[in-house]
């Protein structure tokens, strides 16, 4: 026998070999049909995962982040198992959760995918869903995997598995599909009841402009048909609030990708509408007793060096400005507190000025 520790302390004596699934099932039917993911010990686990040791168990449904993660991870798996099918050939890159829905990077080789095909791709990965498909884990050796995936000419698994250490590898399968995957994952495809294919997208593989480009494929998934048309139509709604939308279209701010990205040109109207809202905090701050400073927005590097953020971020983040006369070098302020800490030490302080605003 083991014993389960739950979130409130309480304990329960099973067999060795039980699953979270088991567990929730023997508190009571209604926790086992909704429960989607399973931590043990403070670790992701799959539902239909045995237990062989006493552990801490908490049991995830769709309102925590764990349940919509082991959801939204095994959906991607149902995208691929759907893409597998309908475009033969397509190699496999990653596939995560994200945090809304998920995503799966894929080599096309040869098929071509656009925002026609995304009702098919939808309408596949239901109809595989609704096969109830179980999810099947397995611990597999190092040289195993790289000739399973080998045997499948699937190079971007293989390489992601040369970088593995031997006896710590998992797999995934359910029906035809098998994927490279430390999980968890839902114990069937059978919760997930409605698929959309959001967007496409490029991603060069593992980030790097010089390897290939591959194809990115978003898409959400839900428990329930009611709950993507809700979202659908709150996504609807964000668009129509759209700051890019409204900015363009109130004369507010411009963007130039001469300029660019997200770094906007204030019209008239938008820097009228700036200074009020600015003379607004202004006001609202004076009543509350704060006082403003301004500080410059470089500074000298040993500034940065003392606080810490030159080692953090300097090497990566910011190209010295420097001053061939004193052989000084200076930053870009990374943020305004190294400038405030030098102003507090300007002039003696009592106790009785804090606190400082």
């Amino acid at each position: 026998m083991i014993t389960i520790t739950f979130p409130d302390k309480s304990t329960k004596e099973f067999a060795c070999g039980t699953t979270p699934m088991q567990i929730a099932e023997s508190i009571s039917p209604r926790l086992a049909q909704d429960v989607l993911a399973a931590t043990v010990n403070g670790q992701p686990w799959d539902l239909s995962r045995p237990l062989d040791a006493d552990a801490e168990v908490q049991l995830h449904k769709w309102e925590d982040p764990e349940g919509k993660h082991a959801f939204w991870h095994s959906s991607a798996h149902l995208l691929a198992e759907a893409l597998q099918e309908l475009y033969p050939g397509v190699k496999f890159g990653i596939g995560p959760a994200i945090e809304n829905g998920f995503y799966y990077d894929i080599d096309p080789n040869g098929n071509k995918i656009t925002a026609d095909d995304f009702s098919k791709i939808e309408a596949k990965m239901i109809e595989l869903a609704q096969k109830k498909e179980e999810i099947k884990r397995a611990e597999i050796s190092k040289a195993d995997a790289l000739k399973m995936f080998g045997d499948r000419d699937e190079q971007y698994k293989c390489e992601l598995i040369s970088e593995l250490e031997d006896g710590h590898i998992t797999t995934y399968t359910q029906g035809a599909f098998t994927d490279l995957c430390r999980g968890p994952h839902l114990p069937t495809t059978a919760p997930i009841k409605a698929a959309k294919i959001t967007s496409l997208a490029g991603a060069y593989w593992r980030g790097d402009e010089k390897r290939n480009q591959l194809v990115r494929v978003y898409g959400i998934t839900f428990p329930k048909k009611k709950m993507l048309d809700e979202y659908l139509a709150l996504m609807e709604e964000a668009k129509k609030r759209d700051h890019r939308k409204l900015g363009k279209e109130m004369e507010l701010f411009a963007f130039s990708q001469n300029v660019g990205a997200g770094l906007p040109l204030w019209l008239p109207k938008g820097a009228a509408l700036r200074d009020r809202l600015e003379q607004f905090l202004r006001k609202i701050q004076k009543k509350y007793g704060y006082l403003q400073v301004i500080t410059p927005h470089i500074g000298n590097k040993n500034l940065y060096v003392t606080s810490g953020h030159y080692a953090k971020y300097g090497k990566d983040s910011f190209q010295p400005i420097h001053t061939p006369e004193e052989g000084e070098e200076y930053l870009l302020k990374p943020m305004n507190c190294p400038h405030h800490c030098e102003i507090f030490k300007a002039y003696p302080r009592s106790y009785r000025d804090l606190p400082m605003r």
